[in-house]
């Protein structure tokens, strides 16, 4: 049996630079009804950022909610965003989909947008791939079977293979308990997978004690593929940590390189969180505290890099660093 060790204090690498007017979005910049702002895929795509957000809506005050919706916005800068007045990407519902999509992410591949999202329905929690030009039609191009949480795609193709990371999301996980890995597939056209094997276990990080899962999708590097995930390590003695009357979990951000011509293989690991809760909005006020959730990651052409996270699943926020720091961080396993 997994022996779950209690992980204690963490802190954000030095090399992380929170944007100093976190967040840069919030439901008081959202044009319809909306609550709560958070885990949004953010991408450049014909010479624009765009991000689409996940907008849970209820009633703030009473702290309850109704349903989830997308919303999408655009910027200049990557700071400043201007959230376009209806959501976007509406799936309909049937006896099958009840919630989703939502926890998007954005990847350009041969200049087309495509979106890798979650869904929730009746038989279980499904991922999926759709295509957009415009961001006004989605096509779906696939959904995977119960249970798989997360779907984050690289931005090229290896060997004629597209490649994607995946989160199963099995019921009855590792002997029984709550415990999920990261794991690597390919396709030849982004609808039939396979050739799936582990990527990175929980016990490789030692900064989680219960799950990991792809987060924001890689950014190729002249060293390798810098790729993030998110962490969750479990204490029982946390009380209330948001709206719910226990919430036990920590989120926080990792990062790793993966060669740059087998994305199957780590070459480097940074054995300390990219990104810990601990700013205040980062850690109180939130539906469920504690929680870090990148989806969106831009390279830009002076290194800097740009990271888009969710915050404490109320806000989204952003972070930088220069592309070199965080590639020497990423130590050799």
């Amino acid at each position: 049996m997994f022996d779950t060790q209690i992980i204690g204090d963490l802190k954000s690498s030095h090399v992380i630079h929170r944007y100093t007017a976190n967040p840069v979005l919030s439901c008081k910049d959202v044009p319809f009804s909306s609550s709560l702002v958070f885990n949004a895929g953010v991408t450049k795509f014909n010479g624009k950022y765009v991000m689409i957000f996940r907008n849970d809506y209820g009633n703030l005050e009473k702290k309850r909610l109704d349903g989830t919706n997308l919303g999408l916005a655009f910027s200049e800068d990557g700071v400043n965003w201007q959230v376009q007045p209806k959501t976007c990407f509406n799936i309909q519902k049937n006896d099958e989909v009840l919630r989703g999509p939502y926890d998007l992410r954005l990847i350009v591949i041969d200049n087309r947008c495509f979106v890798c999202f979650a869904l929730t329905g009746r038989h279980g929690i499904r991922a999926g791939i759709a295509v957009t030009d415009d961001f006004e039609k989605f096509e779906i191009i696939d959904v995977t079977l119960p249970d798989n949480r997360n779907v984050v795609l690289f931005s090229e193709k290896f060997n004629n293979r597209y490649i994607r990371l995946d989160r199963p999301f099995t019921m009855y996980s590792r002997q029984g308990r709550e415990r999920f890995d990261i794991w690597i597939s390919e396709s030849p056209d982004l609808k039939y997978w396979g050739n799936s094997q582990l990527l990175l276990a929980v016990e490789n990080v030692p900064f989680a004690n219960l799950k990991l899962g792809p987060a924001a999708p890689p950014i190729k590097t002249k060293k390798g593929w810098l790729t993030t995930f998110h962490a969750v390590d479990f204490d029982p003695s946390r009380g209330q940590n948001g709206w719910e009357p226990t919430w036990q979990k920590r989120y926080t951000a990792g990062i790793m390189l993966l060669d740059l011509n087998d994305p199957s293989k780590i070459i480097g690991l940074c054995r300390e969180p990219l990104i810990a809760p601990e700013a205040q909005y980062e850690t109180h006020g939130g539906f469920r505290n504690n929680a870090i959730f990148p989806c969106g990651m831009v390279l830009e052409d002076s290194g800097e890099v740009k990271i888009y996270y969710g915050a404490a699943d109320i806000v989204l926020c952003l972070a930088t660093a220069d592309v070199g720091d965080l590639i020497n961080i990423c130590k050799p396993l």
